[in-house]
C-alpha cells in the first residue's frame, strides 16, 4: 500500500481529485448551490466555500514548511466556521472562481515545498498534530475525493481511486481506533488481499467483509453497511 507521505502518488491523486470536483461543480446549476448537499446543515455553497478555505489553510501549512515561519491553518477555533459561513453567502460566480483559484494556489505552494526540499519540515494540523509537510497533499486528497461525494451531484465512494481508498481505510481506522466507543472489527475488503484492524484488540473481533470502497464509505460516514456497529465521529 502506498504511504500517505509518498508525494509522487498523493500529488497525482490530489490533482485528479481537484479535476473531478471541478467537473462535478461545473455541472451544478447556480440555483442548486443554495440547495442542501449531503452534509447535514450545509448547502452546496457551504461545501464549495469550505473547499476554497481549506485550500487556503493548507497553503498556509505549505508556506510554513517552506519558510520555517509558523503559519497555522487557522488563527483560532472559530475562524474555520466563520469563514465558511461568509463564503457560502458569495455569489455563485465568485464561489466558482474562488475554489478554482485557491486550488491552483495550493498546488503552486506544494510545488515550492518540493523545490525547497522541505517535505520533512514539521507543521501542525488543525487537530494539533505535528506532521511532516509531506502529509499535506494527503490531507487535501481526503477533502477533494470525499467532498466530491458530499456535493451530491452524481459521485459516489466507488469513484475514488483504489490507492486513495486503501489509505482512507488505514487513516480513518487508525483515528477511530483511538476514540472512546470505537467497536472492534477486522476490516477485510472482498477486493483486497490484506486486512485492517479497527478498535481495541479485545477477544474475537467480528470480520466486516465488503468492497473496499464500501468500507471506506462506512468509516467516513458517507455510506451505510448492513450489520455494522455505530462508529464515533471521525473528524
Amino acid at each position: 500500500m502506498t504511504d500517505r507521505h509518498d508525494v509522487a502518488a498523493t500529488l497525482r491523486w490530489m490533482r485528479d481529485g481537484e479535476a473531478r470536483f471541478g467537473a462535478l461543480l461545473a455541472a451544478v446549476p447556480d440555483a442548486a448551490l443554495a440547495e442542501p448537499c449531503a452534509l447535514p446543515g450545509w448547502t452546496r455553497a457551504h461545501l464549495v466555500g469550505h473547499m476554497a478555505r481549506n485550500a487556503e489553510a493548507l497553503t498556509r501549512l505549505a508556506t510554513w514548511a517552506r519558510t520555517g515561519v509558523e503559519t497555522p491553518m487557522y488563527s483560532g477555533p472559530d475562524q474555520r466556521n466563520d469563514d465558511i459561513e461568509a463564503s457560502a453567502g458569495h455569489p455563485p460566480a465568485r464561489l466558482r472562481a474562488d475554489v478554482t483559484a485557491t486550488a491552483t494556489a495550493l498546488d503552486v505552494a506544494l510545488g515550492a515545498v518540493g523545490a525547497a526540499g522541505a517535505w520533512t519540515a514539521q507543521v501542525r494540523s488543525a487537530q494539533g498534530r505535528d506532521i511532516p509537510a509531506a502529509e499535506v497533499p494527503w490531507m487535501r486528497n481526503r477533502e477533494v475525493w470525499l467532498h466530491a461525494v458530499d456535493l451530491d451531484a452524481g459521485a459516489s465512494v466507488d469513484d475514488i481511486p483504489a490507492g486513495v481508498v486503501d489509505l482512507l481505510i488505514a487513516d480513518v481506522a487508525g483515528v477511530l481506533s483511538g476514540k472512546d466507543g470505537c467497536p472492534s472489527a477486522v476490516l477485510a475488503p472482498t477486493d483486497r488481499s490484506g486486512t485492517w484492524t479497527l478498535g481495541p484488540a479485545a477477544g474475537a473481533a467480528p470480520t466486516i467483509d465488503a468492497p473496499a470502497a464500501a468500507i471506506a464509505g462506512w468509516l467516513t460516514g458517507r455510506s451505510a453497511l448492513d450489520g455494522t456497529p455505530a462508529l464515533p465521529r471521525w473528524l
